[in-house]
């Protein structure tokens, strides 16, 4: 892999995942809900799960295009775990993310929520499905390309998470008045119900 590849991937992937998706906005809220110490339990789910996508994509594209029923399927699944997450946060209270994790609750909760988070996260699939073998050469040894890629990728990721997560923590002082938290965690579920319902309409249509 070249110097001038790598810093086109580099790039690129600095782009998408600084755009709002259902991991960054899962982070986004943990940190609002629950401050940067247990955020990192949710980051280590969400990257766990970024991980299993990334063998399935790398390991298992042959296998989906001939049984593009077991991708329409995991769409599904997470179509509806989305869409669960999404009606948890609209009908909290306000002072925690998803109604039954509570603000002491435990880390494992957080770490658990955040791994399906990630595998049913639509742009991860995509990004993983579509664009990172793109920047793979087939033709020459794949394990140290893999090894590049995936480290450069998990290095940015994290860094945008931390990101999402701090500036939830940021705003949790002002969001503290009145009925700010609740509407914010309302708005967040509502856009997990859309992602889900987006996931849905693409599978069957």
């Amino acid at each position: 892999m070249t110097i001038q590849l790598f810093l086109f991937f580099a790039i690129s992937t600095l782009l998408v995942s600084a755009t709002p998706g259902s991991n960054m906005l899962f982070a986004f809220q943990c940190g609002l809900n629950y401050g940067i110490k247990k955020t990192l339990w949710a980051m280590a789910g969400l990257m766990l799960g970024l991980l299993i996508l990334l063998g399935a994509s790398l390991f298992g594209l042959s296998l989906i295009s001939q049984y593009p029923l077991i991708l329409d399927t995991v769409k599904v699944l997470g179509a509806a775990y989305l869409a669960y997450l999404g009606v948890q946060s609209w009908f909290s209270r306000g002072s925690s993310f998803g109604g039954g994790v509570q603000m002491s609750g435990s880390q494992w909760a957080l770490f658990r929520t955040g791994i399906w988070v990630s595998l049913s996260n639509p742009k991860a699939i995509l990004f993983f499905a579509a664009f990172f073998p793109k920047f793979i050469n087939f033709s020459v040894p794949l394990l140290p390309q893999y090894v590049i890629l995936v480290i450069g990728f998990y290095i940015i990721e994290t860094f945008w998470q931390f990101v999402y997560a701090l500036s939830g923590q940021k705003l949790a002082n002002w969001l503290g008045y009145g009925n700010r938290l609740l509407w914010l965690n309302r708005l967040c579920g509502a856009v997990f119900v859309i992602i889900a319902v987006a996931l849905v309409w693409e599978v069957m249509v």
